[in-house]
C-alpha cells in the first residue's frame, strides 16, 4: 500500500477556475464485485472504512487543500460578516400551547442554538426551559427534540451527539425546572406522552456494536414504554416485529387517551402504510389491525369515540378525510367526510373541541387553507397575504386557537394566530430582517421538459435584470421522496442575492408538488426522468437569457446531492460549477448502511437483477467517466453522517479527481464531529455556506 502524502501546494491560474492542485495519491485497489455475472470495480472501497488510519489521513489531505483554497478567495470574509449582520435579528419559532403555557423557541440572533422556551401569555416574559448553548462544548450536543404532556407539565427533551441521528431522552419538570432522573439512550425518533403523564411511549433500535455506531445497519425498530422514575432497562415492549425488520413503526396515544396507536410503514412498499391500535380500556389490550392491507396511505386526524377520522389517497390520488367506525371497520362502510379535490391535500387536523376540519391544499406548489365543520361543510377559506407557503394549524383536537405561518421567497415568516370562535387570524410575529427587499422580484415560470411535461420552477433575483445571459445562477433541486420544493423565504439567499446572483428552484418529478403521481414519475427505473428535469431547467435559463454555462451553478444535498451528482455526469459541459452535499453516491451499496435499506423503494432494489440494471445506469459513482472535463465541484460530507454515510461522498470524490481532464478543481469538505447536517450550531451552519457561496464566487467570477 502506498502512503498518502499530504500536498498542500494550491496555484491560481490566470483564467477563472483554473487551478493546479495536487490531490491526495489515493489508493486504487483491484476490488472487483459480481452482480448477476456483471464485474463491477469498487476501487475506492477501502475508504467506506471512516475509522481507518488510511482513511482518516485521507480526509485530513483532502480538508488541507479545501483549506488552502478557501484562504485565496478575498470575497469569502465579506459574504461571511454578511451572514452575521443579516442573522443578527431576532427569531421565534411558531408557538404551540399545552395547558396554561405557550411553547416555543426564541433565538434572539447570533446564538449558536435557539433556545426553549414557554410562556403563560402570548406577550409575557418568556421562560428558558432549554439553553443548549449551555450543554458541553467538547461534547458537541445539540437539542434533538421536545414534547410536552397535553396539560404543559412535563417535558421530555433530547440531545444528539455530533449531529447524529441517535438521541438520548431527559425529563424535566417545568413548573419547578427540575430534572427528573430518567435518561433514555440509543434512540431513533420522538417520544409520545401517556395521557396521565405517567411515562411515555418511544421507538428504538438494538444498541449498535461499539465502533460500528454510525454504520450498522438499523433494522427492526420497536416500541417501548417508559414509566417515570425507573430505569431504561424495566421499559416495557409494547410491539415489536422480528419477522419483519424492514418494517418502521411509531406510535402515539389519541388525545382522549383510550387509543394506542401503531403507525407501520413497509420500505418495500411506495408511500403506504398499515395503522393498528391497542384499546387502552379493554382487558386483553391486544393489537387490532384496523388498515393493515397496505393498500393506500393513512394518516390519523383525530378520533370521537370510536370514529377515527383519516386522511388517505384511498380510492384519491390527491386524499380525502374518511371516518372509520372501529366497530364496524370494513371499507364498504367508510364514510366520506370530505372528497378528493382537484388540487392536493397536504395536511388535515381536527381542531376547535372536534367541530373544525383544517385543511391545506396545495397546486403549483403554491398553498390554500380552508376550514370545515366535521360533518364536511366547508366554513372558509384563509385569506393569505399573497400566494406562497403555510405551515401550522397543528394542535390538540381540543384547542379551540391554532397558529400558523405564512412565508414565500421574499416574505418572510409571519405568524399568525386563529381563533375559531370568531374566524379571525390575529397577527403575532415577523422577523426584523437587516436588508431591503423592495429591490428584488419573485416569480414562478414553467418550461418544457425533455419529454414534454411542463415544470414549475420558482425565481427571485435582483430588480431590473438583463436577460443578457451574464447573471450568476444557483439552481438547486431536491426531486425525491415525494418532497415538494415550496416557495419560502430563506436568510441566507439574501446574500447570494446581494452578490448579484439569481436563485432558481424547480419543482421537479420526484417530489410531490402534483401528488404521488409526481412522485412515482421519478423513483426507480424512472429517476432519469427527475434528471431530465433538472437539466431541463438548466437549459431553460440559458436560452431564456437569465445565465449562461459560464454563470451557471447547481446545488443540492442528500437526494439532492445525489441528484447533483448524476446531472454532472451526464451533462458535465452545461454547468459553469456545482456543490453536492452528503448525497448517495453508491447506488449499488447505500442499502447497507444504517438507515439506508428503506430508500430501496424510492431508488430501487441493488439486491434484485431488475433493479441492479437501472441502479448501475444512473449510480453517480460508477458511471464518472475518465478523460471528461468536469465543471469545478464542491463534494462535502460529515464524518459522524449516520443517514447517508460518508463514504458516498469520499468514494465518488476520489473517483471524480482522478477522472478530471481538466484544471478544474475537484474539492472536497469533509466536517468534523459532524451528521447529516453538516454543522452543530448556528455559527458553523454559516460557515458552510458561506464557503459554497465563495466557492461559487470564485467558480462563476462573480463581480464584487
Amino acid at each position: 500500500m502506498k502512503s498518502i502524502v499530504i500536498l498542500s501546494v494550491l496555484t491560481i491560474c490566470a483564467s477563472i477556475g483554473a487551478f493546479d492542485i495536487e490531490y491526495p495519491e489515493t489508493r486504487v485497489s483491484d476490488h472487483v464485485d459480481d452482480y448477476f455475472g456483471t464485474p463491477v470495480p469498487d476501487p475506492y472501497r477501502w475508504l467506506e472504512d471512516v475509522e481507518s488510519d488510511e482513511t482518516l489521513e485521507w480526509i485530513a489531505a483532502q480538508n488541507e487543500i479545501w483549506e488552502d483554497f478557501i484562504e485565496i478567495i478575498p470575497r469569502r470574509d465579506w459574504i461571511r460578516e454578511r451572514f452575521e449582520e443579516l442573522y443578527d435579528y431576532q427569531r421565534y419559532s411558531m408557538p404551540y400551547r399545552r395547558g396554561d403555557r405557550y411553547f416555543f423557541t426564541l433565538n434572539d440572533g447570533l446564538l449558536d442554538h435557539s433556545l426553549f422556551c414557554c410562556r403563560k401569555t402570548l406577550d409575557g416574559e418568556p421562560v428558558v426551559l432549554i439553553d443548549p448553548n449551555e450543554f458541553p462544548e467538547e461534547e458537541r450536543l445539540s437539542l434533538a427534540g421536545t414534547s410536552v404532556t397535553d396539560d404543559g407539565n412535563l417535558l421530555a427533551w433530547a440531545t444528539c451527539e455530533s449531529g447524529s441521528d441517535w438521541t438520548t431522552w431527559y425529563v424535566m419538570d417545568i413548573e419547578t425546572q427540575t430534572a427528573l432522573s430518567d435518561t433514555i439512550l440509543w434512540t431513533k425518533g420522538g417520544v409520545s406522552w401517556k395521557a396521565d403523564n405517567s411515562g411515555f411511549y418511544y421507538t428504538r433500535y438494538e444498541e449498535p456494536e461499539e465502533g460500528q455506531e454510525y454504520t450498522e445497519l438499523n433494522e427492526n425498530q420497536s416500541i417501548f414504554f417508559h414509566s417515570l422514575g425507573t430505569s431504561q432497562d424495566q421499559d416495557s415492549l409494547i410491539y415489536e416485529r422480528p419477522d419483519k425488520p424492514e418494517w418502521m413503526i411509531g406510535a402515539y396515544e389519541t388525545d382522549d387517551g383510550r387509543y394506542l396507536i401503531i403507525w407501520i410503514w413497509d420500505s418495500n412498499l411506495i408511500r403506504k402504510n398499515a395503522m393498528y391500535y391497542i384499546d387502552l380500556l379493554s382487558n386483553d389490550r391486544q393489537v387490532v389491525e384496523l388498515l393493515g392491507d397496505f393498500d393506500a396511505r393513512y394518516s390519523l386526524i383525530g378520533n370521537i369515540g370510536e370514529e377515527f377520522y383519516f386522511r388517505t389517497d384511498h380510492n384519491a390520488p390527491h386524499e380525502r378525510i374518511i371516518c372509520i367506525d372501529i366497530t364496524n371497520p370494513s371499507c364498504e362502510n367508510w364514510r366520506e367526510i370530505i372528497p378528493e379535490a382537484a388540487e392536493i391535500l397536504e395536511s388535515a387536523s381536527i381542531m376547535n373541541n372536534s367541530r373544525s376540519v383544517v385543511l391545506r391544499y396545495s397546486w403549483d406548489a403554491y398553498d390554500r387553507v380552508y376550514i370545515y365543520d366535521i360533518e364536511g361543510i366547508l366554513q372558509k377559506e384563509l385569506d393569505l397575504p399573497s400566494p406562497g407557503t403555510v405551515w401550522g394549524f397543528w394542535g390538540l383536537q381540543s384547542d379551540t386557537e391554532a397558529f400558523y405561518l405564512f412565508t414565500s421567497l421574499l416574505h418572510p415568516g409571519e405568524v399568525y394566530s386563529y381563533d375559531f370562535e370568531t374566524g379571525e387570524s390575529t397577527f403575532f410575529w415577523a422577523p426584523d430582517i437587516n436588508a431591503d427587499l423592495s429591490g428584488y422580484e419573485e416569480k414562478q415560470v414553467f418550461y418544457e421538459s425533455h419529454d414534454g411535461t411542463m415544470i414549475p420552477m420558482f425565481l427571485v433575483y435582483p430588480e431590473n435584470i438583463e436577460l443578457d445571459g451574464s447573471n450568476p445562477t444557483l439552481l438547486r433541486g431536491y426531486g425525491g421522496f415525494g418532497v415538494p420544493m415550496k416557495p419560502w423565504f430563506s436568510t441566507s439567499r439574501l446574500v447570494w442575492l446581494e452578490m448579484g446572483g439569481i436563485y432558481a428552484i424547480p419543482c421537479i418529478r420526484g417530489g410531490g408538488e402534483y401528488g404521488e403521481e409526481w412522485h412515482l414519475a421519478g423513483i426507480k427505473e424512472n429517476r432519469p426522468a427527475v434528471f431530465g428535469d433538472f437539466i431541463s431547467a438548466a437549459e431553460y435559463l440559458i436560452e431564456e437569457g437569465y445565465t449562461s454555462t459560464q454563470k451557471l451553478a447547481i446545488s443540492g444535498g442528500s437526494n439532492g446531492g445525489t441528484l447533483v451528482a448524476a446531472c454532472l455526469n451526464m451533462r458535465p459541459d452545461l454547468f459553469g460549477a456545482a456543490a453536492t452535499a452528503m448525497g448517495v453516491m453508491d447506488l449499488l451499496r447505500f442499502h447497507l448502511f444504517t438507515i439506508g435499506w428503506a430508500w430501496t423503494s424510492e431508488y430501487g432494489d441493488p439486491d434484485d437483477p431488475e433493479d441492479f440494471e437501472f441502479l448501475l445506469d444512473y449510480s453517480p459513482y460508477h458511471n464518472i467517466e475518465p478523460g471528461i472535463e468536469y465543471p469545478p465541484v464542491l463534494i462535502s460530507t460529515a464524518d459522524h453522517d449516520d443517514r447517508v454515510v460518508p463514504g458516498h461522498s469520499f468514494k465518488y470524490g476520489a473517483r471524480l479527481q482522478a477522472a478530471q481532464a481538466d484544471n478544474a478543481p475537484i474539492l472536497m469538505l469533509i466536517h468534523a464531529s459532524a451528521g447529516h447536517g453538516g454543522a452543530v450550531g448556528l455559527s458553523e451552519g454559516l460557515d458552510r455556506i458561506s464557503d459554497m457561496y465563495a466557492f461559487f464566487w470564485q467558480m462563476l467570477d462573480m463581480e464584487e
